[in-house]
């Protein structure tokens, strides 16, 4: 089984064991460090991807840090005597695959008895509401008449933009 993870902007194909190379990631040698994976590849052969590769999880063990290999960077600008060295060696973090882990769909169970356990409460919040409802039908039959005031105000307010259309002419 593998995966790919990122890490430090770069993508790395990993299975248990390896040892890799990523950017500096602050802590101890020997700290556990977890990463979510964008690509599960099983024994099987079958990849995992989108909300299969979200219960899986990627272990690793901070080994130590070193420095990259050196980068040299030169700046330099035609016929004008103008040129720059700089170099630089990037700060690197060894890596210790230990585990990556494809949890099983079996741990959705938990989920469906939270979700019979809803239901059960579910019951005793209707009725409150219904009772909220029915208190409000009496103040809205009392309410109707202003309701359907404002709506036949916009029919009216229709009707007398074409009379001032026509005044101005």
């Amino acid at each position: 089984m593998y995966a790919v993870i990122k890490a430090g902007g770069k993508q790395h194909r990993v299975k248990s064991g390896d040892v890799i190379e990523v950017e500096l990631v602050h802590g101890q040698p020997g700290d556990s460090v977890e990463f979510h994976p964008l690509l599960v590849v099983d024994d099987d052969g079958k990849a995992h991807h989108g909300k299969d590769v979200a219960r899986a999880v990627v272990v690793g063990k901070l080994v130590g840090e070193q420095k990259g290999d050196k980068v040299k960077v030169f700046k330099y600008r035609a016929k004008t005597g103008y040129s720059r060295r700089q170099g630089h060696r990037q700060l690197m973090t060894l890596l210790e695959i230990e585990d990556v882990r494809l949890e099983d769909s079996g741990s959705k169970k938990p989920a469906s008895k939270k979700a019979e356990a809803k239901p059960q409460e579910e019951p005793t919040k209707p009725e409150a509401a219904t009772k909220e409802k029915a208190e409000a039908e009496p103040e809205a039959e009392a309410g109707s008449a202003p309701e359907s005031a404002p709506e036949s105000a916009p029919e009216e307010a229709a009707d007398a933009e074409p009379a001032e259309a026509a005044a101005e002419e």
